[in-house]
């Protein structure tokens, strides 16, 4: 029942369970239960709840939070948001609890000691490169609830995203003068970027009509109460560590023009109109000047009458004047935004106005002949009335006095064939013109002209080509035109025309700086290719061009190396020493070769004076000594190729000493000596040696031959006993080489042989333990004397000789045997 009633209502009569669900109640309303328990026999008394309860949801924690986000990473910090829970647990969310753990670490740590309702927090004093992950939970009046799912690993280092921009204006802006304008877009970036206004490149700076506000994303350039100067083109560029964006608007701020500058010019005045002119506005308001606005008016008068308003030019004829009175004018400049301020002129009076012709500009002379001449002239201003008659006037350059070409007028025409000249003279002449009013002052004298028969312009330069060139030059050869014109050839002009370019540029300014039919043209730029033709020039004037067949590239040509050798580079060279060696050959090739002289693969000799120049080079060794010779190699190279030629040089001189000097078959009045030749015979055929010997205890050496072709000598008539030292030199057309002699003195003896064998040995007694031998003196001693006898003895079947004794007769008894 509730509380306030007191009448019950059943909930259940078939409930066997000790429990019940109680649906239907009214939240917020208080109830009191009852409950009985019933059988066969019926139903029991009722238990009662001892107090009223209060219907209502039961309270617990609340639910997880959601949508954990990380918004924002920095090197040291981290910010966060959520979104509350989807149930509060029955009870307001009293605040919430965010933790973070350490990746690696088991444990999450509370971030922040105090109560937190806000549902955003940046968590601070991070340590750059660390890793964490975050929860948050919810707490009401129960507690904590669960924690929300963990946000991804996240690592302390600064956000980079480049710059975007988002611009609300396009290209192009027109403003009228004096409204004002904004140009607005949004932006992002991290880091935060830097936002800079330039105009026209130059930095925009805030003032009193200039304002600029810059948000966190948002950006906007204000200027009010535009003015002309505003006008430019706008840039705003983001920009932080990771790049930029540019945005660009072409702001053009119109207004009316200014007015036409001044002063008005009156060009032509006459009696019933006049001509005016003026200058275009300084500032045609940033719009193009449609029309000028012209009006006219008497200064008698304050009305001021239109004249035209549909003229673009700067000048117009004002028309229906009335002779004799002044006049003012006045103009407008218009575009499609108004009309200028007025420009007014002076006041002018309608009248003719009259004078003599003016002077005809200077006139000038064409198809002169050995008796004639035609002079041509421009028609001067007639001073207001029609030139009636020209006036043509010549003299001798000699001269003082002008005289009339004729008397016969001249008109309407502007030239004139002045007859009766004479062949060779140097002439002059003038025009005047001649109106009503009367002969205007003449003009000023033509350039003087030789009367004689006329030369006509050269017919074009021969065949010119392009012959040789470097990176930055080209080198043109012609033959002389086929005709002179009757004239003498001045000279050449030259020209030449980048590929692809249109204009001809001169080489040469005048044609006597080019006299001959060639010519080098310089400072051309390497790599480009160019076109050339060369005109023929005499005194009257320039022949066609002719044009070289061909292109060129400019670029050093490439000539393989040539050498043209001198006499002195034939195969061999023969010097005799002490005389000076040249070696000289002529060298071609572009660019010009790099020279490079060797000796047997070495660097030539310091004391060698080598000298290159552009047509050649030279090697020159003066004092020539025998170490000169050699053969030296002349190398030269560049991009095109190498060649190298080779020359021996023979330096002839005195042969050095001959070699291997030896003695043999030494006997007691003569020995044998042998030599060879010497490694160097000087270049020169040896013609013969010289054999000298000399007694070991004498200062004195002795020839004992020197003409002998051989490389053997036999020494003899020698003193037996005596000690000999001997030395050869060799001798050639220069002269006689150095000696070389024997290594130790040789006694003259004759040569020791051993003696032959003892003969006829045998034995005259035996006993049992010894053997008595006798034998004969042998056949030769060996050149000496025998001195004794070895006598040996041997076991039969042993292989061994056992040494007895020497004896110096001719017998032995043989013991211990």
């Amino acid at each position: 029942r509730e509380a306030q009633h007191r009448a019950w209502t059943p909930v259940s009569y078939t409930v066997t369970r000790q429990n019940a669900t109680v649906q239907g109640l009214i939240e917020g309303k208080a109830y009191f239960f009852r409950i009985a328990a019933e059988n066969l026999i019926g139903m029991g008394p009722f238990t009662e709840t001892t107090k009223e309860i209060m219907i209502r949801d039961p309270i617990t924690v609340p639910d997880r939070p959601e949508d954990l986000e990380v918004k924002a990473v920095t090197k040291n910090s981290v910010t966060l948001t959520w979104n509350p829970p989807k149930y509060n647990g029955g009870s307001d969310i009293t605040m919430y609890v965010l933790e973070s753990r350490l990746i690696g670490k088991d444990k999450f740590h509370k971030v922040t000691k105090e109560k937190m309702l806000d549902r955003k927090y940046t968590v601070e004093g991070l340590k750059e490169g660390d890793t964490y992950e975050y929860r948050v939970s919810a707490c009401n009046i129960v507690g904590q609830g669960k924690p929300s799912f963990c946000t991804k690993p996240i690592t302390c280092k600064d956000e980079i995203a480049p710059p975007t921009l988002d611009l609300d204006f396009r290209d192009k802006l027109i403003v009228r003068v004096g409204e004002a304008f904004s140009l607005t877009g949004r932006y992002s970036g991290k880091p935060a970027p830097k936002v800079t206004w330039l105009k026209d490149d130059i930095v925009v700076k805030e003032d009193d009509r200039i304002k600029i506000k810059t948000t966190p994303t948002t950006l906007c350039l204000g200027i009010l109460k535009s003015v002309r100067e505003d006008t430019g083109k706008y840039c705003v560029t983001v920009e932080n560590s990771t790049g930029s964006r540019k945005g660009f608007c072409q702001v053009n701020v119109v207004d009316r023009p200014s007015p036409p500058v001044g002063p008005v010019i009156f060009d032509e005045v006459y009696k019933d109109h006049m001509v005016v002119s003026w200058k275009p506005p300084l500032d045609d308001g940033g719009s193009e000047i449609t029309n000028y606005i012209i009006e006219k008016k008497d200064t008698h008068k304050d009305l001021w009458m239109p004249v035209t308003s549909a003229t673009v030019k700067t000048t117009c004829k004002v028309p229906k004047l009335l002779e004799g009175r002044e006049y003012q004018i006045r103009i407008y400049a218009e575009n499609l935004y108004g009309i200028s301020d007025p420009l007014i002129s002076d006041e002018m009076k309608a009248k003719d106005r009259f004078r003599v012709p003016d002077a005809p500009e200077q006139p000038i002379i064409k198809d002169v002949t050995k008796d004639s001449a035609v002079v041509v002239w421009n028609k001067p201003y007639d001073g207001g009335k029609p030139i009636t008659n020209y006036i043509v006037e010549k003299k001798e350059t000699m001269a003082t006095r002008w005289v009339k070409a004729t008397k016969d007028p001249i008109f309407p025409g502007t030239k004139f064939k002045v007859p009766d000249l004479l062949e060779g003279c140097e002439y002059e002449f003038r025009v005047s013109a001649e109106n009503e009013i009367g002969v205007g002052d003449p003009s000023p004298p033509s350039k003087p002209i030789f009367a004689r028969d006329p030369i006509a312009k050269p017919s074009p330069p021969v065949n010119p080509e392009a012959v040789d060139k470097t990176k930055n030059s080209v080198d043109l050869s012609w033959q002389p035109p086929r005709h002179d014109g009757n004239g003498k050839i001045i000279g050449y002009l030259i020209e030449y025309q980048k590929v692809g370019d249109e204009e001809w540029k001169k080489a040469n300014l005048t044609a006597d700086s080019c006299p001959e039919t060639k010519y080098k043209v310089t400072g051309l730029t390497e790599g480009l290719t160019y076109k050339f033709r060369v005109k023929a020039v005499n005194a009257a004037g320039e022949s066609d061009p002719a044009h070289v067949h061909d292109p060129v590239e400019v670029k050093d040509r490439l000539e393989p190396p040539e050498l043209i050798l001198d006499a002195n580079m034939a195969r061999e060279q023969h010097v005799k020493a002490g005389d000076t060696l040249r070696l000289s050959a002529v060298i071609k090739g572009v660019p010009f070769p790099k020279v490079t002289w060797k000796k047997e693969d070495h660097e030539v000799s310091p004391k060698a004076d080598i000298e290159v120049t552009g047509v050649g080079s030279k090697l020159e060794i003066r004092n020539t000594v025998h170490e000169d010779g050699g053969i030296y190699s002349l190398t030269v190279e560049n991009p095109a190729g190498s060649k190298t030629v080779s020359v021996k040089v023979v330096i002839l001189d005195k042969p050095g000493p001959p070699r291997n000097l030896k003695v043999s078959d030494v006997r007691s009045d003569s020995c044998y000596l042998t030599w060879m030749e010497p490694e160097d015979d000087g270049g020169s055929v040896i013609t013969n040696y010289v054999v000298e010997r000399k007694d070991v205890a004498s200062a004195q050496w002795v020839a004992i031959s020197s003409s002998s072709k051989k490389r053997s000598h036999m020494a003899k008539y020698l003193m037996e006993g005596t000690q000999y030292q001997f030395r050869v030199a060799a001798e050639n057309q220069f002269g006689r080489g150095p000696y070389v002699e024997t290594l130790k003195p040789i006694k003259a003896i004759d040569p020791l042989h051993p003696p032959g064998p003892p003969k006829n040995l045998h034995h005259v007694d035996v006993d049992k333990t010894e053997v008595s031998l006798v034998w004969n003196r042998p056949d030769r001693d060996g050149g000496a004397e025998i001195t004794g006898y070895l006598v040996e003895y041997q076991e039969d079947g042993a292989d061994e000789w056992t040494k007895f004794q020497t004896v110096p007769m001719l017998d032995c008894v043989v013991t211990g045997l």
